[in-house]
């Protein structure tokens, strides 16, 4: 009998394996690979949640040769997330310019038993309310403030009328509420949100916070360009 279990018990475990090796293996996402640093080039560090993922390689491709550019290898998500990840985020080398924003997640609403994108008519709250999501950005910005890179905070970008979840006018609300925040700290803000509210018909999906391929390619045109101007004031 025990002869016969362990039989069984090793034709799965090969079933098992044969199983393993004939998934195809998934291509890595080019946008969180690694890196490999041209060590002549300055560093820089991408940091936000789906906006700037699609604006990773846009951004990459327009500062080819200036910058070795880096992501977070993840969605950046709300300042909640931030706070716990940080320290594995910004790793032991050392980094030039920061590119960063939370928002978009933060202002998300959410339902009483974590539901996400969680209508409000129906008791849904923001992930991160107001005065808590100030809070955290402040302990954030004051931690990226001592990797001695320059920072450039990019503002959140605008909800269109429709977007499940999230609401117009809020972006503006934690906005103000981070504006506050850089000024104190004397951080420049990259406006996104204009150029996104005045062009939304051309570069963002409709009743969705996400662009078009070609939307986030505008967008990462406009953030290498602030990030190539932070890089040449660094060498004067």
């Amino acid at each position: 009998m025990r002869t016969t279990i362990l039989l069984i018990a090793a034709m799965l475990a090969t079933a098992n394996l044969y199983a393993q090796a004939e998934k195809p293996k998934r291509k890595p996402n080019p946008i969180f690979a690694p890196v490999k640093d041209d060590p002549k080039l300055p560093r820089v560090l991408l940091i936000g949640d789906s906006i700037s993922i699609g604006y990773t390689l846009a951004t990459r491709e327009f500062l080819k040769g200036k910058a070795n550019l880096h992501r977070i290898p993840t969605n950046g998500g709300p300042t909640t997330k931030g706070l716990a990840s940080i320290e594995a985020w910004l790793g032991k080398g050392k980094w030039n310019v920061i590119h960063f924003n939370w928002g978009l997640h933060d202002l998300k609403y959410m339902g009483p038993k974590g539901q996400n994108l969680f209508p409000k008519d129906k008791g849904g709250k923001p992930q991160v309310p107001l005065a808590a999501y100030e809070k955290n950005l402040e302990q954030l910005v004051v931690r990226l403030k001592k990797t001695g890179a320059k920072l450039i905070w990019r503002n959140t970008t605008p909800v269109p009328p429709g977007a499940k979840g999230r609401y117009v006018g809020d972006s503006i609300k934690y906005n103000t509420a981070a504006a506050s925040v850089m000024k104190k700290h004397g951080v420049p803000t990259h406006d996104l949100f204009t150029m996104s509210k005045v062009r939304m018909k051309e570069l963002m999906l409709p009743a969705n916070v996400h662009y078009t391929k070609e939307g986030s390619r505008v967008l990462g045109k406009d953030v290498a360009r602030v990030i190539a101007e932070e890089l040449k004031a660094l060498k004067k």
